[in-house]
C-alpha cells in the first residue's frame, strides 16, 4: 500500500490528533504516504442544542464513516470517548492508542478548584455525566450548557459567560492550552469519574487486511484492556455515549485493575456508584459483571427515568 487516507473532523483538536497519527504511521511505514481528508461532521454543524437531545456523540462519526464506506478514506481518528460501543458492519476499531491524562479538568480565570468556586457559580459543560457528578458534590452550582470546540469553549470562559468550565484534560494538554487560563485543575478520580475511553484515540478503519496491519502498529495493550472494560460496562447497560455514565479502569503496576463507575440522574438526585479491584488475567468479562451488578441495584430503571425526563425537556 502506497497511500492511506484519513478522514478527520476539521476542529483543531481533531486535526491535531490526525496529524499526530499521520506522523506516526509514516515513521512506522517507510514509503507510505498518509493524506488527511478534513470534513465537517453533523455534530460540528449543530451547535444550538445539547448532544443528548440530538443523538449523542455518534454524530461526530457519521460523515467520516460514510467517507470510508464510499471509498474516499481508509481510516478515521476519533477521541475514543465519542465512539459508540458497536461498530457498523464493514468497519473495525482497529487500534486504541496509549492514553493521555484520563481526568476531566476545571478551567477558570478566577477560581483554583471545585472547592474554591463560590455558591451559585456558573459552570459550563455539555456533559450529563459531568453535570451529575458536579451536582453530587456541589448542588449549589449553576450548570450552564456549553458546546463548541475546545478553543471556542475557552473563549467563552474568558468572555465571562462562565465562572469555570469542565473539559477533558487530554484535549487541553494535546493543544497545549493550559496557559490560556489562570487556573487549570485536573479533577481527581475521587471527585469525577471520566467517560469510557477518555484520553485514548480510537483508530477506526475499513475491514481490509493491509489497512488493519498498518493500523495495528498503533495499538497500546494497556489502553485496550482498560477501555475494553469501560466499553463493555456501557454496552451492557445499553447506555451509549450520551447518558450520564462515568467509568474508568486503570491497570496498576502490580497488574491489578481498579475500576470505578457511576451513573444516575443529571441533577445528582439519585446516583449509583461502585469500585472494584480485579486481577489483570481475569479482565475479559469484568465490565459486564460490574454492569450486571449495578443493573441488579436498579441501574437500567435510573437510566430509563433520566431518558424520559430528557424527552420532556428536563435538560436546561
Amino acid at each position: 500500500m502506497e497511500k492511506l487516507i484519513i478522514a478527520t473532523r476539521e476542529s483543531k483538536l481533531a486535526m491535531w490528533q490526525s496529524e499526530h497519527i499521520k506522523e506516526r504511521l509514516e515513521e512506522m511505514n517507510p514509503g507510505l504516504v498518509v493524506e488527511l481528508l478534513p470534513m465537517k461532521s453533523l455534530g460540528d454543524k449543530i451547535l444550538d442544542a445539547p448532544l443528548a437531545k440530538i443523538g449523542g456523540k455518534g454524530l461526530f462519526l457519521k460523515e467520516l464513516e460514510e467517507a470510508m464506506f464510499r471509498g474516499d478514506a481508509h481510516m478515521a481518528i476519533h477521541s475514543l470517548k465519542d465512539v459508540p460501543t458497536q461498530m457498523p458492519e464493514g468497519l473495525v476499531l482497529a487500534a486504541i492508542t496509549e492514553r493521555e491524562d484520563v481526568r476531566d479538568a476545571m478551567l477558570s480565570d478566577k477560581y483554583t478548584d471545585l472547592d474554591d468556586l463560590p455558591k451559585g457559580a456558573v459552570v459550563g459543560t455539555s456533559s450529563l455525566r459531568r453535570q451529575m457528578q458536579l451536582m453530587r458534590i456541589r448542588p449549589d452550582l449553576k450548570i450552564k450548557w456549553l458546546r463548541g470546540n475546545v478553543n471556542t469553549r475557552i473563549r467563552k470562559l474568558k468572555e465571562g459567560q462562565y465562572d469555570a468550565i469542565i473539559l477533558a484534560a487530554a484535549g487541553v494538554n494535546r493543544l497545549e492550552l493550559q496557559g490560556e487560563v489562570k487556573y487549570f485543575y485536573p479533577i481527581s478520580l475521587m471527585e469525577m469519574i471520566p467517560a469510557m475511553g477518555q484520553a485514548a484515540l480510537g483508530i477506526q478503519t475499513i475491514d481490509d487486511p493491509e489497512v488493519l496491519r498498518i493500523a495495528r502498529g498503533l495499538e497500546d495493550e494497556l489502553s485496550r484492556i482498560e477501555t475494553t472494560i469501560e466499553r463493555q460496562f456501557v454496552d451492557t447497560l445499553e447506555g451509549g455515549c450520551q447518558v450520564p455514565i462515568g467509568v474508568n479502569a486503570t491497570v496498576l503496576e502490580n497488574d491489578d485493575i481498579i475500576i470505578k463507575a457511576v451513573l444516575g440522574m443529571p441533577d445528582g438526585s439519585d446516583i449509583l456508584s461502585e469500585t472494584k479491584l480485579v486481577k489483570r488475567d481475569g479482565y475479559e468479562n469484568v465490565g459486564k459483571e460490574m454492569a450486571d451488578a449495578m443493573i441488579e441495584l436498579g441501574a437500567k430503571e435510573l437510566l430509563a427515568a433520566e431518558s424520559y425526563r430528557r424527552t420532556i425537556g428536563y435538560l436546561s
